[in-house]
């Protein structure tokens, strides 16, 4: 009997509650990973664990060096660290207030940087006793150095930046058995995206336009980006760091 993909290893996920995040638990999770799935939404991290014995949940706000630190301190080393929380603001630099702007590296860069610093000394180490190698995965966008997006302000320079910190990652600790890349998904339909289409004037058409974009005439699902998770996660990667692996339907081609 097959002990799946992730068998042995620990996955820690932060913004597991709903998307991609939640997605990425559970498959990670039914590979046969011990997943610690973190969110700042108690009663979602609540109905995930429900969903599979092998998930831990902790509550934790990724904003917080304090907790982000307690968290690291009480958790054995990692093989897999997924930094998935962030967000989208709306608007072009004329729209774009500080504030969001503000509010857009700290969750979308910074807490990576938070959270990587945390957990990788754990991880170097784990890598170096057991002469194998650890992964980082970082949520980027198409919308970043990649391509450009009208009324994407923030968010791109975001995620561009978070390309540029897992190729400054990989680059540097590439000896050490770390691997890092950044994970490039096109338009998915999570709650996040349809939040984002009930605040449109027209959501029915925005709906559309969003889905116009999209070569392949759909919108992604979160099971079309979790096999990249696990994959990233698992040793069928161990050869891959420093990458940019975008999934969006054709968007880029």
């Amino acid at each position: 009997m097959s002990t799946g993909r992730l068998h042995g290893k620990s996955v820690l996920i932060t913004a597991a509650a709903q998307g991609i995040g939640r997605a990425s638990a559970l498959a990670c999770a039914a590979e046969g990973a011990r997943v610690i799935a973190t969110d700042i939404h108690a009663e979602f991290l609540k109905t995930l664990a429900a969903e599979h014995a092998g998930i831990q949940i902790e509550l934790l706000d990724v904003r917080s060096d304090a907790a982000v630190a307690a968290l690291a301190a009480r958790t054995p080393a990692l093989d897999a660290l997924f930094n998935c929380a962030g967000m989208v603001a709306n608007g072009s630099m004329l729209e774009c207030s500080e504030a969001d702007w503000d509010l857009s590296f700290d969750l979308n860069v910074k807490s990576m940087f938070r959270m990587t610093r945390a957990f990788m000394p754990a991880m170097l180490a784990k890598a170096q006793a057991e002469n194998g190698s650890v992964s980082i995965i970082n949520m980027a966008s198409m919308a970043s150095s990649i391509k450009g997006f009208a009324n994407r302000c923030a968010y791109g320079a975001t995620k561009a930046a978070v390309i540029g910190l897992t190729k400054s990652l990989a680059a540097d600790y590439v000896k050490a058995g770390l691997r890092a890349n950044a994970l490039c998904p096109g338009t998915v339909d999570t709650p996040s995206l349809r939040g984002r289409i009930a605040s449109a004037a027209d959501p029915v058409q925005a709906e559309k336009d969003f889905i116009a974009r999209q070569p392949m005439g759909r919108l992604a699902t979160v099971a079309d980006i979790t096999p990249m998770v696990v994959y990233l996660a698992s040793d069928e990667s161990r050869f891959v760091t420093g990458q940019t692996l975008l999934v969006d339907g054709g968007v880029t081609i």
